[in-house]
């Protein structure tokens, strides 16, 4: 039997409910395992098309994920969990389980469903793609 010690758990936050229920079930197992919690959010790439329209999307965007890091942050406090935030700019599909990767950590967390337009039949894009090219052990909350 293998024994898999959870101390570092990642949860992709993008303030959708079911991100929220992912962070949910984060903090119970981080309690269960006094393991800290780190909320990734990704910021999307802009396409250079829009011009003058980018620079106030992207401000906008960062200040949205700032309050929903803030946010989280006190969520996880009320239970005593230590949270870390991170904010990148990048794509979700990949560079979710890059950083997990990357980062060493013990197993992602997510919503099965996020803020994204495309619906899939059981999961949503990026939880779909998360599943399929990790290589840290995830966790789809729906």
């Amino acid at each position: 039997m293998v024994k898999i010690h959870i101390k570092k758990i990642l949860v992709p936050l993008d303030g959708s409910k079911s991100s929220f229920k992912g962070l949910d079930e984060a903090i119970y197992l981080a309690r269960q395992c006094n393991a800290t919690i780190t909320g990734l959010h990704i910021v999307p790439i802009y396409p250079k098309k829009l011009g003058d329209l980018v620079s106030p999307l992207k401000i906008s965007a960062f200040d949205d994920a700032k309050k929903l890091m803030d946010k989280s942050e006190v969520i996880c406090a009320r239970h005593g969990i230590l949270f870390h935030k991170k904010i990148t700019v990048g794509d979700a599909k990949s560079d979710i389980s890059a950083f997990a990767k990357q980062n060493k950590f013990d197993i992602i967390i997510l919503g099965a469903r996020g803020l994204g337009s495309v619906k899939e039949l059981f999961l949503g894009s990026v939880s779909n793609a998360v599943v399929h090219k990790s290589k840290v052990p995830v966790l789809v909350v729906k």
